[in-house]
């Protein structure tokens, strides 16, 4: 059974859709302490809401257009989402947040096979992920509008060289044999949404855990090669290119 949020709430979105779902039967729903806020939601008529679904307004999308004005932007910057999305992650013991569709299925099934609950090592782990997505979102916008000249006015185009932060987010891809040195721990953290071809793009086919200077060496030779529009071939030693070769294919380019 589908309700509008509407005939849930008992009240219209308002202001062209800006307003829809900032309403107490929502939050209220999500955040309620189970053995502990039921009066206060019988009082006021407030269902509890065990599993929240939301798919953020596709602000990144929009802002990538050639086209797109600052009206737009604007526009796509969801509120109800994230926030919706920030009580469910924050009362996550009883409720159960999904921000990914990679997870739709891992969700239902646990759901099927658990009397349709979740567990809560599944609701902890989803809450974390809730707000990783969040905060990716956040700095999204930050970073759009710290591009933009300082004098803000309605017909902001121009982008500054420096903008006023930079906001990025790294997820670890895997755990590394050792640091810089034998005895460091490390890990390897990669940019999401990475399209160009580097090392953190790459896979691993066999041999053992990389270490610091693996990932340095491979990514300093990767890069050298990069540079050359034919087959071309690099040794490199501590991220110090000390040969480079090219060739009409890989294989004369690596004999000389």
């Amino acid at each position: 059974k589908v309700t509008e949020v509407s005939d849930h709430t008992g009240h219209p979105e308002i202001m062209d859709g800006r307003v829809k779902t900032l309403h107490p039967k929502i939050h209220g729903g999500i955040l309620a302490r189970r053995g502990q806020d039921e009066d206060v939601m019988e009082d006021h008529n407030i269902s509890a809401i065990d599993i929240v679904v939301v798919n953020l307004y596709p602000f990144a999308n929009t802002v990538a257009k050639e086209d797109c004005s600052l009206e737009d932007a604007i526009e796509n910057i969801d509120i109800g989402g994230p926030t919706m999305v920030r009580a469910a992650a924050k009362n996550h013991k009883d409720v159960t947040i999904v921000v990914n569709a990679k997870d739709y299925d891992r969700v239902i099934s646990e759901m099927q096979n658990n009397n349709g609950s979740t567990t809560y090592k599944t609701r902890f782990d989803l809450a974390i992920a809730a707000y990783e997505h969040t905060a990716q979102y956040d700095g999204m916008i930050a970073n759009y509008f710290g591009k933009m000249v300082p004098d803000y006015t309605e017909e902001a185009a121009e982008e500054t060289k420096f903008p006023r932060t930079i906001n990025m987010q790294f997820t670890k891809k895997q755990d590394m044999r050792y640091g810089e040195n034998s005895h460091q721990d490390a890990a390897f953290y990669v940019e999401n949404d990475l399209t160009e071809a580097s090392v953190a793009t790459a896979v691993q086919l066999q041999g053992k855990a990389l270490s610091y200077n693996n990932i340095a060496d491979t990514d300093a030779a990767l890069e050298c090669v990069k540079e050359f529009d034919v087959p071309a071939c690099v040794i490199v030693k501590h991220a110090n290119p000390c040969g480079v070769s090219i060739g009409d294919n890989i294989l004369e380019a690596y004999d000389r």
